[in-house]
């Protein structure tokens, strides 16, 4: 009898009504997810951009923003990258060509832009690390590259052609992914595609890790990139042995009372490294609760994105429960992010590093929700309500009047931004700061107000950027 065939899935799909992956999200999940990429044709059916290319040039001036500016010399093959801040007067006279503008955390910045994260509720939203979005001239590009995550790149206006290279997931042969070492973005020595598209508004292309692929603007486009975040081993071994480090009993020592004349004193024989194992064990994290509060507080914490900072002294307790029963909300901070977790009694909920320890219905609430209503607020518990004044506390909500609450400065919070770019490595070497003096939540994004000051950067490699 014959062995029966396998089907290999398509990489190249149309989106249906009520279905934007092209097929269940289960089946997504099952065929394609961390196996192979998958175009999506019309996954945001009559898209339009919430955010124009002069939006974007205006964010890539602000000091909060991280933001790069890649260009392309045809003629040699060479590569530039600057980093932001950058000067508004400065884009105008850009060329019409190989050129483009990147800037991360848009959905930080803006509440559109962030609400389009909510099509990706199929996937754990804990995981999704940010919205990136690229404005390139026409020929614009970042070159051939490989992400080391997974990566939607939906179009959002213009066209751009991708080329992928999705050997390995059809014939099993993984590609070569060493880089070029004349240039200061790790880009691809080697690149041969199997697949070349262009991509139109609301088509939407999934990458997994290490797929190659390029991008190339056919005419002045924008392209939205929702990366995921996959910390390395090195990242979560690191921040883990920090937190056993913390955590570690001094009177948890070696030990050998067993010990037995040695046949040679000089060895570090079988019986001595079962000692070591048992005194390493006794200091791990054997209670699912405490490593899971790690990994909660871990993944919770932006990498490079700015920290929340409470401005001034909290406000009274009674003073927020009263202007929530007069009609004001209180609005999660957008650099705030949480998730929760079942643990042995009740939840853990995590929010930007901190943990709360409460009822499970509480933390659903807490995670899943962005406006806190007066409504809201009574369903909850008292621990829940001690853990929204802590937040308040930190900076992670403020209180909006969108009702036209009349004594509104008596109760809407201000919050200082921490700059957390230098997290990311810098390469620009005539950069501009500012000093951030306050930022305040809008309807439709976040305000700044900085001062500008002329200061040096150093120079350094840069990574790829998503897309």
């Amino acid at each position: 009898m014959a062995a029966r065939k396998t089907k290999t899935p398509v990489i190249d799909i149309q989106a249906r009504p009520g279905l934007p992956l092209g097929m269940p999200a289960a089946t997504f999940l099952r065929d394609y997810w961390q196996k192979r990429p998958l175009l999506i044709r019309g996954a945001f059916p009559d898209f339009e951009t919430p955010v124009q290319p002069e939006d974007l040039a205006g964010l890539a001036c602000e000091e909060g923003a991280l933001s790069r500016l890649i260009t392309h010399d045809r003629a040699t093959d060479g590569w530039s990258v600057r980093t932001g801040p950058f000067q508004e007067e400065e884009f105008p006279g850009m060329p019409d060509h190989d050129w483009t503008l990147l800037v991360q955390d848009v959905d930080k910045w803006d509440a559109d832009v962030r609400a389009l994260i909510s099509h990706f509720n199929f996937l754990p939203r804990w995981r999704m690390d940010d919205v990136m979005i690229s404005f390139a001239a026409t020929g614009g590009s970042v070159g051939a590259h490989v992400d080391q995550y997974d990566v939607f790149l939906l179009q959002a206006h213009g066209h751009r052609r991708w080329q992928i290279d999705a050997s390995e997931s059809i014939k099993g042969k993984r590609p070569p992914l060493d880089f070029r070492d004349d240039v200061e973005l790790k880009l691809l020595r080697r690149f041969k595609p199997t697949h070349d598209w262009v991509l139109a508004p609301g088509d939407m292309l999934y990458l997994p890790p290490n797929v190659p692929h390029n991008g190339v603007a056919e005419d002045p486009c924008l392209t939205f990139s929702f990366g995921m975040r996959a910390p390395a081993s090195a990242e979560l071994i690191s921040d883990y042995l920090d937190t056993l480090i913390d955590g570690a009993d001094e009177s948890i020592r070696y030990q050998d009372p067993d010990l037995k004349v040695p046949e040679d004193p000089n060895e570090i024989d079988v019986v001595s490294m079962n000692r070591v194992v048992e005194a390493l064990n006794a200091i791990r994290m054997n209670d699912p609760d405490k490593l899971g509060d790690w990994f909660g507080r871990f993944i919770t914490t932006y990498r490079a994105a700015g920290e929340v900072m409470a401005h001034g002294e909290p406000l009274p307790r009674e003073e927020i429960e009263a202007a929530l029963g007069a009609g004001v909300e209180l609005q999660r901070h957008p650099w705030a992010r949480l998730a929760w977790r079942r643990a042995k009694r009740g939840a853990s909920l995590y929010c930007s590093g901190l943990d709360f320890a409460l009822p499970v219905k509480d933390a659903q609430v807490l995670a899943g929700t962005e406006q806190i209503g007066a409504a809201l607020y009574q369903k909850l518990s008292a621990k829940g309500r001690d853990a929204v004044q802590a937040l308040v506390a930190g900076g992670f909500y403020q209180l909006v009047d969108d009702a036209g609450f009349e004594d509104e400065d008596d109760y809407v919070a201000e919050y200082d931004i921490v700059d957390g770019t230098d997290a990311v490595e810098v390469i620009d070497d005539e950069a501009i700061q500012a000093d951030v003096h306050e930022v305040t939540i809008h309807d439709d994004g976040i305000e700044v107000i900085v001062d500008f000051d002329d200061s040096d950067e150093a120079d350094g490699k840069d990574e790829p950027p998503r897309g």
